[in-house]
């Protein structure tokens, strides 16, 4: 199927969402203009019960955690989504995704607990793991003081986020918990290292492939080793794991590696929900205000967490 009408459009009028040359950037203003990208796409704001910013005990010190009610909630403990944002383990942080998030929350009946994990440079691999490690392993502990059920936890990311999402059921497994009840993986990478897998939409559809390998040369220090907490596509036992819905686009580098492991998924035995948006670009969860699908996309996502989580 050919690109969405309005993704055409909006490439022509912003020609950063085509191609965002965050490779020619220090990771301080990668992020200041990845930020003003998200802002442009989604604004923070919009309807919800009620956010709260608190803070989580770490590995290498306290990780901030941002909580959102839904609207009309009541006062029950809620099933919960634990969120770990995009952005490469380079860019993003809580604002960027707030109003994912919200919408998260408002559509699935589900407390949104967003996770602000430590980014690299200054923190590569393996810091970003062991922060979203940590914080659900917390979440869970905690649970009757944040309103939420433990008995009904998700994980969610996007891109980045989706791989420390899968990553982080993959430790729950072998380590005997947390207990996590379902995934959401939005066009998730799953394969980070020295054999991607490869795609043919390498460049000017939002997510470059320089820029990938600028995330990863970032992320990942030199003369680190296979690891499936860094690529858990490779992972040698997948059986176990907890049911998941995997999201991915059509004209998006990373949706060959998103398929891949949706089926390795499925040939251990897991519940897979797969759904692919033929017409849309990476990243497309996060732009509501530019793209109408994006929230319906949302929508759906939400809905399947939620009743997943019943």
């Amino acid at each position: 199927m050919p690109l969405d009408p309005l993704i055409e459009a909006l490439f022509r009028q912003t020609p950063q969402f085509a191609s965002f040359p965050m490779w020619e950037k220090s990771p301080a203003q990668a992020r200041q203009e990845f930020k003003w990208l998200c802002h442009l796409a989604d604004p923070m704001g919009g309807p919800i019960g009620k956010t709260e910013d608190i803070r989580a005990p770490g590995p290498q010190g306290p990780i901030p955690l941002r909580i959102y009610t839904p609207v009309a909630s009541g006062s029950a403990a809620l099933p919960a989504i634990v969120y770990f944002h995009g952005g490469g383990f380079v860019v993003g942080d809580l604002d960027c995704y707030d109003g994912l998030c919200r919408a998260l929350a408002n559509e699935s009946g589900c407390r949104v607990i967003s996770v602000d994990y430590r980014l690299a440079p200054e923190h590569p691999f393996p810091a970003g793991v062991e922060d979203c490690f940590a914080a659900v392993t917390w979440i869970e502990a905690n649970a009757p003081d944040l309103g939420v059920d433990p008995n009904r936890l998700a994980v969610a990311g996007d891109s980045a986020g989706g791989n420390l999402a899968a990553v982080t059921c993959l430790l729950a497994k072998a380590k005997g918990g947390p207990s996590i009840d379902f995934q959401l993986l939005i066009y998730p990478a799953t394969r980070i290292g020295s054999d991607p897998v490869k795609s043919s939409f390498s460049a000017g559809f939002f997510l470059d492939s320089s820029t990938i390998d600028w995330f990863r040369k970032h992320y990942v220090p030199a003369g680190t080793p296979p690891d499936p907490r860094l690529s858990p596509l490779d992972a040698p036992d997948m059986t176990g794991l907890p049911p998941a819905c995997v999201v991915t686009a059509g004209f998006d580098p990373l949706r060959d590696e998103g398929i891949a492991y949706a089926e390795k998924l499925k040939q251990a035995g897991v519940k897979v929900i797969q759904v692919d948006y033929p017409t849309m670009v990476h990243g497309f969860f996060s732009m509501p205000g530019l793209i109408p699908l994006a929230s319906e996309a949302v929508r759906a996502a939400a809905h399947a967490v939620r009743d997943a989580l019943k």
